[in-house]
């Protein structure tokens, strides 16, 4: 099904059922080695709680979000918003968690990217160069597993053809095919060739409500950042109804960039890799009781 949907938007694509690479070792180097074993996706609290003005008092733990998910010790990845309440600003949150267990303490290996206050370029960082807690704040989505090795699907797409990015033409062929029902997938890929279209969120919450899509867009700090760039989506097909945000992608690298992923700006070169896992269940978590569809890019 995704290759055919690929290949519809990328001059080459290939998917295959493949033992998933030991996520441990480069350019990964995760707490957990796979992405296996009771695959679940969480979409805590929502865009709303963002815009149009932050709810700053919205914040949330990973250590608390696998229990809810019954899935003590979760591996979790994805893409979410700091906790201000740690950090005294806002930024992108990459969350990369091995959670506690009755045995065993997190194992923090997320990254922060925020805006530097001294050349208004990114700034990249581990959060346990600095936060030894597992909180962040807003809003998050979030694939979690036992972090097992396993199968996987391998999805590799060179060669941009069509409009849209690696993650919608996966999300929107799913939709395609299996219309009604709704299929959720996460992991990992990386963008190994090329550069990509990254927005990082200023570290002030805007004093004016945001009410449009232009408003955000010009609110947020756009920078075009360059491979390999490791990259944590969430898909979900279609929104059976619980007000999801049915695709958000954070990344991080090895060279001082990331943020969250809009699309390849260089698409005659550009190199996918990805390792996927179909979820089994979904978790809505402090689902907002106002909501609306801005800002769901």
């Amino acid at each position: 099904v995704l290759q055919k949907g690929l290949k519809e938007n990328f001059a080459d694509a290939q998917v295959s059922v493949v033992d998933c690479p030991d996520l441990t070792q480069e350019p990964f180097n995760f707490p957990a080695k796979g992405i296996c074993g009771k695959p679940r996706i969480a979409d805590v609290g929502g865009v709303p709680y963002l815009i149009p003005i932050a709810q700053k008092e919205k914040v949330y733990d990973l250590n608390t979000v696998a229990k809810d998910i019954e899935l003590p010790g979760a591996f979790i990845l994805g893409a979410g918003a700091v906790s201000s309440r740690v950090l005294g600003i806002n930024a992108e949150f990459v969350p990369i968690v091995k959670t506690k267990s009755e045995k065993k303490p997190a194992v923090n290996g997320s990254y922060i990217a925020q805006i530097n206050p001294a050349d208004k370029g990114c700034l990249l960082e581990k959060y346990s160069s600095k936060y030894t807690d597992c909180e962040f704040g807003l809003l998050a989505n979030l694939y979690a597993s036992e972090g097992q090795p396993g199968k996987v699907l391998e999805v590799k797409a060179n060669g941009r053809t069509g409009e849209l990015n690696f993650v919608s033409c996966l999300r929107q062929t799913l939709e395609k095919h299996y219309g009604e029902k709704p299929v959720g997938m996460g992991g990992t890929f990386i963008i190994q060739k090329g550069k990509a279209k990254i927005h990082i969120m200023p570290p002030e919450f805007s004093a004016c409500p945001l009410n449009t899509d232009e408003d955000v867009n010009n609110w947020l700090k756009f920078f075009e950042m360059k491979a390999p760039l490791i990259c944590q989506p969430v898909i979900v097909s279609r929104d059976p109804g619980f007000d999801l945000r049915v695709e958000h992608t954070h990344c991080f690298s090895h060279h001082g960039e990331g943020g969250h992923y809009h699309q390849d700006t260089s698409p005659d070169s550009v190199q996918y890799l990805g390792y996927f896992q179909p979820a089994e269940l979904l978790f809505r978590i402090d689902r907002p009781q106002e909501t609306h569809l801005v800002g769901r890019d």
